[in-house]
C-alpha cells in the first residue's frame, strides 16, 4: 500500500513531463486546424508551449495553467513573446468558475497530471466531482485528476476545435474512466486514440495513450463508435496525424461508460467472441474478498513460529500467493511443501467468545505493544485480535496474476486473505469442473477485456470484473483438474498447456480448429500488450505508475 507521506512532491502534484516528439505529434494536430486561442491546462516547464512555438506559422493565443509557480515562470519564458498568457492557478477551479460561459478556445494540449483521488489537495477534489457531476457523469473517490482534466478541457473547446493530450492507457481499461469515455463519446465527432506498443516514457511503468479529438457540434449525438490503433517502434510520431486517422478501423463503442479494450480486437475477434455463447461467473458461483486481518504479518505465520510459541490450537491452513499453490489443487501435500519451505501456512484465529491461553495472549500483547490495535482494520473491530468473516469456500482465484488468471480446488479447506477471492459455486458438484475447465483462451481473454494491469504486465480483477469473466462449464471438464494441476506445477509453457485445454475445453463447446485459432491469438496479443517491452530511449516522462 502506498502512503501519501512515501510519495515525491512531483508525483504529488503529477510533474512528469512529456517527451519533444510526443509534443510535436499532438500540436501538428491541433495547430492544422488553425486555432485563434489553445489551452494547455497543465503546461509544467513548457514542452507543448516549445512545440507550439517551434511550428511554423503564426503563433496562436495561449491561454496555459500550471499550479506550480517555478515551473510557470519556465513556461512563460519559453513562451514570450508570443501572445496569450501563462497563469499559475489551478485549471480545474478556473474551469469550473467558467462553466456556463461561451467556450474559450479551439485548441487543446497537453498532458494533464495523473494524481490519485486521495492524494490531490481538498480544493481539487472538489473540482473534480462539482465537474462531472455538472455534466451528468459519474463521480467516484477513484477517480484519478486526469479525469476532470480531460472533461474540463472538452467543455471548454469550441465545436470544429481539436484536442490533443497524452492520457494514461486506464482510459480503456478502468472503471473510474467511465466518465471520460462517456465525455468523449458525448463530445466528439472524430476521435482516434494512438496505443503505443512500447512504454514512450522513460521511468515510468504505466503506459500511456495519444488522443486526438475534433469537437463536435452542440447538438450532436453522442459517437456511437471510436477508433484505437496499435503502433509498434516510435516512427508514428513523425506521421502526418490524419494519415494515422486512415489506419485506424472504426470499433462499436459500449454503452453507458463500459470498457473500450474491445476496440483492441479485430472485427473478426469481435464477432466470434459475441457469437459464442459461454456462460458469465457470476451465474455459476458465488464470490466474496479473502479474509481481510489489517495486519499479515501477525495473524499469517509460519508452522515453525505457530508451534514455539504455542500457537497451535490457534493456527489454521492458509495460502495467499502463487507460490503457495503452484497448480490448481490446495491439498494436505501442498500445505507440507509449504509448511517445508517455510511460507506463512498458518491462519492465527483467536475467537472472542473464549478466553485466550497464556501463549496467545502474550503473542497479542506484542501486537499491541507494537500498535497493531489502533490499525484501520484492527481497531473497528472488538476485540481487535478477533479477524471477522473467517470461513472457507471449495475454491479460490488470486486477485493478480502474471499470465492468465486460474482457479483453486481448496480440497484441505483452508483460508485465503484478501490476496485472493473465495468462491462458493452454486452446485457444489461443479467444482472439479470448473477449475479443470478454467484454463483456456476463452476465459483467459475475458480476463484481458475486463480486467486492469498495471505497470510490470501484472493482470487484476475487481469482484465487478470477475464476475463477468466468461467460464465454460461442462461436467467433463472434472477429468482435466489432474492433467492440469500436473502441468502447471511441471512448468510446462503455457502454450503446450492451452493447446490440451482449448482443445477440450473450447472444443467441448463447439469450436473448431480456426476458431480457436482467432480466440487465443487475442488472448496473445492482449496479454503481450499488457506485459509491455521497455521504454524507448528519449526524454522522461508522462504519467507514472499507479
Amino acid at each position: 500500500m502506498n502512503f501519501i507521506e512515501h510519495e515525491s512532491a512531483e508525483k504529488l502534484r503529477g510533474a512528469y513531463y512529456t517527451p519533444a516528439p510526443v509534443a510535436a505529434l499532438l500540436s501538428r494536430w491541433v495547430l492544422a486546424a488553425r486555432p485563434r486561442r489553445v489551452l494547455e491546462p497543465s503546461c509544467g516547464d513548457g514542452a507543448f508551449v516549445q512545440a507550439i512555438a517551434a511550428a511554423p506559422g503564426p503563433r496562436p493565443a495561449l491561454l496555459a495553467f500550471e499550479i506550480d509557480p517555478a515551473e510557470a515562470a519556465k513556461a512563460r519564458a519559453a513562451w514570450s513573446p508570443g501572445p496569450g498568457e501563462v497563469r499559475a492557478e489551478d485549471f480545474l477551479a478556473w474551469a469550473l468558475a467558467e462553466r456556463g460561459a461561451p467556450p474559450a478556445v479551439d485548441g487543446v494540449l497537453g498532458n494533464p497530471p495523473y494524481v490519485r483521488y486521495q492524494y490531490m489537495s481538498e480544493q481539487s477534489q472538489r473540482c473534480a466531482e462539482a465537474l462531472l457531476v455538472g455534466q451528468g457523469l459519474p463521480f467516484t473517490r477513484h477517480v484519478n485528476l486526469w479525469v476532470p482534466f480531460l472533461v474540463g478541457a472538452l467543455e471548454r473547446l469550441a465545436p470544429g476545435g481539436r484536442l490533443g493530450l497524452v492520457i494514461p492507457s486506464e482510459l480503456l481499461v478502468v472503471l473510474h474512466a467511465a466518465a471520460a469515455r462517456l465525455a468523449l463519446l458525448q463530445h466528439s465527432a472524430r476521435l482516434l486514440i494512438l496505443d503505443p506498443e512500447l512504454l514512450l516514457f522513460d521511468g515510468a511503468l504505466q503506459g500511456a495513450l495519444l488522443l486526438f479529438v475534433e469537437k463536435n457540434a452542440g447538438d450532436a449525438k453522442p459517437a456511437d463508435h471510436i477508433r484505437v490503433l496499435r503502433l509498434s517502434g516510435a516512427a508514428f510520431l513523425g506521421e502526418d496525424p490524419e494519415a494515422l486517422f486512415a489506419q485506424a478501423s472504426p470499433a462499436p463503442a459500449p454503452p453507458k461508460g463500459e470498457k473500450w479494450t474491445t476496440a483492441l480486437l479485430s472485427p473478426a475477434e469481435r464477432a466470434l467472441l459475441t457469437a459464442v455463447e459461454v456462460p458469465r461467473l457470476a451465474s455459476l458461483a458465488r464470490a466474496g474478498v479473502g479474509i481481510v486481518t489489517g495486519a499479515n504479518h501477525f495473524f499469517l505465520v509460519d508452522d515453525e513460529t505457530a508451534q514455539s510459541r504455542g500457537l497451535g490450537a490457534y493456527a489454521h491452513p492458509m495460502f495467499g500467493r502463487s507460490d503457495h499453490v503452484p497448480g490448481v489443487i490446495f491439498d494436505e501435500a501442498q500445505l507440507e511443501a509449504n509448511r517445508a519451505r517455510g511460507l506463512p501456512c498458518r491462519f492465527l484465529y483467536f475467537p472472542a467468545e473464549a478466553a485466550l491461553s497464556p501463549a496467545a495472549q502474550t503473542y497479542v500483547n506484542e501486537g499491541e505493544a507494537s500498535g497493531l490495535h489502533r490499525r484501520t482494520k484492527c481497531r473497528v473491530r472488538t476485540p481487535w485480535y478477533t479477524v471477522p468473516s473467517v470461513s472457507a469456500a471449495p475454491l479460490a482465484l488470486l486477485k493478480r496474476c502474471h499470465e492468465l488468471p486460474r482457479l483453486v480446488r481448496n480440497r484441505l479447506g483452508a483460508y485465503t486473505t484478501d490476496t485472493a477471492y473465495r468462491l462458493w459455486p452454486h452446485d457444489p458438484a461443479q467444482s472439479d469442473a470448473l477449475v479443470g475447465g478454467f484454463v483456456n483462451s476463452l476465459t483467459a481473454l475475458s480476463a484481458e477485456l475486463e480486467g486492469r494491469s498495471y505497470g510490470g504486465g501484472v493482470l487484476e480483477l475487481v469482484p465487478s470484473e470477475l464476475a463477468r469473466l466468461r467460464v465454460p462449464a461442462r461436467p467433463e471438464q472434472a477429468a482435466r483438474l489432474g492433467p492440469l494441476d500436473r502441468a502447471l506445477r511441471e512448468k510446462t509453457p503455457i502454450d503446450a498447456i492451452l493447446d490440451e485445454q482449448d482443445a477440450a475445453v473450447l472444443g467441448g463447446i463447439g469450436l473448431n480448429a480456426a476458431e480457436r485459432a482467432c480466440v487465443r491469438g487475442a488472448w496473445a496479443r492482449l496479454r503481450d500488450r499488457r506485459q509491455r517491452s521497455p521504454a524507448v530511449e528519449g526524454p522522461p516522462s508522462s504519467p507514472p505508475e499507479p
